[in-house]
């Protein structure tokens, strides 16, 4: 898959390897909000959510439309990394999810899960088909483990707190964007191996695996890429949430 490095580049917001909650925020904030399918007959598995969420957030700042700089979607995008990366996750079924796909933005597939990332804006002014949508309460079952081992990103949630699928799809959408900015910014700095890096994972659609490592191995391991949550809901306080590496 061809991809226009330059423009790329020449959006590539400034990345850090840990999301700090104490980055200022807009005066009137923005999100990206993440809108989760949701079956009563057939729920999708929680793991695959998070999947979906987290490549379609990264496939929406990859998109042409995003990166180029008269791109359609290039100034909101630009707006938003500039305050805190905020994503607000709802869920939808029936008439509401087709209403949904109406609106900008990317959707991605992972096994039975299907979750639509949207253009980022203001919370203040959401559209009508959004803002019915439900937020809190988001729990799908935990049925099996991530099918995607090869994937080119791991992201690790934390096991020391207890996220709900839509937290835990809003933090795994988290650190696999500052896993596609670290990246970017390093293969546009000259670093080779980065750019293989982001080459691969964009041939291979953006693909994540999502992961739920013990208390143990969350205490041992070392990984590029950190969140730290604001604590705002469901975690008490800055909390470190999510993880990525490749």
């Amino acid at each position: 898959m061809r991809h226009d490095a330059e423009k790329s580049c020449e959006s590539s917001a400034p990345s850090e390897s840990v999301a700090r909650p104490e980055r200022p925020d807009h005066e009137h904030p923005w999100a990206m909000q993440l809108v989760i399918l949701r079956s009563k007959q057939d729920p999708a598995n929680h793991l695959d959510v998070l999947q979906a969420a987290a490549t379609a957030v990264v496939r929406l700042l990859d998109d042409q439309r995003s990166t180029r700089e008269n791109g359609d979607w290039s100034q909101a995008v630009a707006h938003w990394r500039a305050g805190w990366i905020r994503k607000v996750a709802r869920r939808a079924e029936n008439k509401r999810w087709d209403d949904v796909q109406q609106l900008d933005g990317v959707k991605a597939v992972s096994g039975t899960a299907e979750v639509r990332a949207l253009v980022p804006g203001p919370m203040a002014s959401l559209p009508p088909e959004v803002k019915k949508l439900q937020v809190g309460g988001t729990q799908l079952p935990r049925l099996y483990d991530s099918q995607h081992q090869d994937a080119v990103v791991t992201v690790e949630l934390t096991p020391l707190a207890d996220l709900s699928t839509g937290k835990a799809a809003a933090q795994a959408g988290h650190a696999a964007q500052l896993a596609y900015e670290r990246l970017t910014t390093k293969a546009c700095a000259g670093d080779e191996a980065a750019a293989r890096i982001l080459a691969d994972w964009r041939q291979d659609t953006f693909r994540v695996c999502v992961r739920l490592p013990s208390e143990a191995q969350w205490a041992a391991a070392q990984r590029p890429v950190r969140v730290i949550d604001a604590g705002l809901t469901e975690v008490s306080g800055a909390t470190e949430t999510s993880r990525a590496f490749w």
